[in-house]
Formats: structure tokens, C-alpha cells, sequence
């Protein structure tokens, strides 16, 4: 530090300013070397598909043909319906479990023991079969008629998929339920609501962040699962597919098409599922996640800056 002298007498002179402090990013030279290598396997995957022995113009032939859609249409009908039914059935179920009356607890969970222990291949299977047992249903005042008359493929697809699924989703709505804290229903009761109605307007609507992402993956799982339904001779995509590749020859070709369309459902679906999260997300979240569109337009923004800054 340096003196200056005066009339008035010593006075020090201002300190130096500080240099301003460059920083350098840290370099991630894992993700390069996994991101070469990921690149370098697909090349590999994709030059094997290449030199098989797979006839591709073979799939955009018939990626479009009548009965293919009729496939899709059934698929998807199929799936919603017996969401629908395991969901429904899933509440229902959710709150018999956790009621204090023994007799529908004990019933709830001895559903949910059952269909859940056994698998939904063979679920599907005995209610295609069950005219060995009943020879006709008779509803008395409202329908009669044979069993095999009334357990349509159809019918069998639905009754499978939905009972099956109402013992997962009444696990899952428990679950929802238990992460409620108590002290919400005790001043609902405060209050003079019932208990349905606190159900109704207290509890399920802060249970659902909860329930809705188990739900959407069940809901993907389900139109996948939809393929078993091939046994009971349900038209759906997987048998679509396979009646179109024997008919043409085309036998592998089609299996690869019905997985090109399974993975554009289940993409449409994982969208509307992520939007659904991040609805249900606003209560509980200070910050909402960023949007697939934000996410680009920041990565691109980000990348901008950088170039920007390299350029200067």
C-alpha cells in the first residue's frame, strides 16, 4: 500500500480493484464416453435389423390396413372400458378395506388376495370356460339365455382385465387415502359433513396426487396387457397383426408393426399422463416442472449462450 503526501498530512491511497474471477465449467467426460458408446451399440442393433432377413416395405403396406385399425380401435376400447371398471371397483373396494365393519374388510381383502394372486392369463381363460360350470345365466325378470351365448369374447376381455385390475387399483387407492392426514377428516367432521361427503369433497381430491402417477402407469400397463386377450379370440391389435401376417406371409414383419403401434398408444398416453401429474402437482409443488416444450426451449437457449460465449 502506497502513501501519498499532502499539505493536510499522509493519506493512503485506494486498494487495487479486485480482477474479476473467471470461471471455467467442469468438464463431464463420462457422459461423452456413454454417450459414444450408447451411439455405437445402437449402430450395431440397427446394421443387424438392417442385413436380416425381414422384409420392411412390409410394414408400411399394411401399417394402415382396414382390419390393423379395427385392431387399434378395439385395443384402445377394450383398455379404457376395463380401467374404467377397475377403477370404479378399485374405490369401492379401497374403502371397504379400510372400513371398521370386519365383514366388508374381510371381503375386500379376500378379493384382492385372490386376484392378485393368480395371473390374468388365466383369469381370461376360466371366464372363456366357465360354460362348463353354468350351462345357462338366468337373471329371472330381466335375462336368460346360454352361457356361451352370453360370455362373448368380448365380455371375457373385459370381465378379465377390469376384475384383475380393481385389486391393484384398490391398493393403490388405499394407499391415496392413508396419505391424507387425519386431522383433514376430523375438521370436515368438525364441521357437520358426513362421512361420505367428506370423502367426497375433503379426502380424494388431496389423495389423487398420490393415486393419479401409479394410475397412469397402470393405465399403459393395461393396453399393453390387452394382448392376452388373444386367447379368448378377442379382434384386438396382436391378433390383427397375426391374422394379417399369415395371410400375407409376412409373419414377423407384422409383430414388428403391432410393436410400432403399441409404442405410439403407450406414447400418447405417457404425454396425457405427465400433464395430469403436473395438474394435480399444483398444491403440493412451490414450482410446477417445466413442460417437454420449456425443456427444449431452455436447452436450446442454453446451448445459444454457450456458442455465444465461445464465439466472443
Amino acid at each position: 500500500m502506497t502513501t501519498k503526501i499532502d499539505k493536510a498530512g499522509p493519506v493512503d491511497a485506494p486498494p487495487p480493484a479486485p480482477e474479476n474471477i473467471k470461471a471455467i465449467p467442469v468438464r463431464h467426460y463420462g457422459r461423452w464416453v456413454s454417450a459414444v458408446i450408447t451411439i455405437a451399440v445402437l449402430f450395431l442393433l440397427i446394421s443387424a435389423f438392417a442385413r436380416g432377413d425381414v422384409n420392411w416395405n412390409a410394414i408400411p403396406d399394411y401399417f394402415f390396413d382396414g382390419e390393423v385399425l379395427r385392431g387399434v380401435r378395439n385395443t384402445v376400447w377394450i383398455t379404457i372400458l376395463s380401467m374404467v371398471l377397475g377403477v370404479v371397483l378399485g374405490i369401492i373396494l379401497a374403502v371397504m378395506r379400510l372400513s371398521k365393519n370386519p365383514v366388508t374388510a374381510s371381503i375386500a381383502w379376500g378379493y384382492i388376495w385372490f386376484f392378485r394372486g393368480t395371473p390374468v392369463y388365466v383369469q381370461l381363460l376360466v371366464w372363456f370356460n366357465l360354460g362348463l360350470v353354468f350351462d345357462y345365466i338366468n337373471i329371472m325378470p330381466i335375462y336368460k339365455d346360454e352361457w356361451s351365448d352370453f360370455m362373448t369374447p368380448f365380455l371375457a376381455a373385459l370381465l378379465g382385465l377390469g376384475l384383475n385390475e380393481a385389486a391393484y387399483m384398490a391398493e393403490i387407492c388405499r394407499a391415496g387415502l392413508q396419505s391424507v392426514d387425519e386431522g383433514q377428516s376430523e375438521a370436515a367432521q368438525a364441521l357437520g359433513m358426513s362421512h361420505a361427503k367428506t370423502l367426497r369433497r375433503v379426502v380424494l381430491p388431496q389423495a389423487m396426487r398420490v393415486i393419479v402417477p401409479p394410475t397412469g402407469n397402470e393405465f399403459i400397463n393395461m393396453l399393453k396387457t390387452t394382448s392376452l386377450v388373444i386367447a379368448v379370440q378377442y379382434w384386438d391389435l396382436l391378433q390383427a397383426t397375426s391374422e394379417v401376417g399369415q395371410n400375407s406371409g409376412a409373419t414377423a414383419e407384422m409383430l414388428f408393426l403391432a410393436a410400432a403401434w403399441y409404442l405410439i398408444l403407450t406414447s400418447v398416453l405417457s404425454v396425457g399422463q405427465y400433464y395430469l401429474e403436473r395438474y394435480y402437482a399444483r398444491g403440493s409443488s412451490r414450482s410446477l416442472p417445466a413442460t417437454p416444450l420449456q425443456r427444449v426451449r431452455a436447452n436450446l437457449l442454453s446451448f445459444s449462450n454457450r456458442s455465444g460465449g465461445v464465439g466472443a
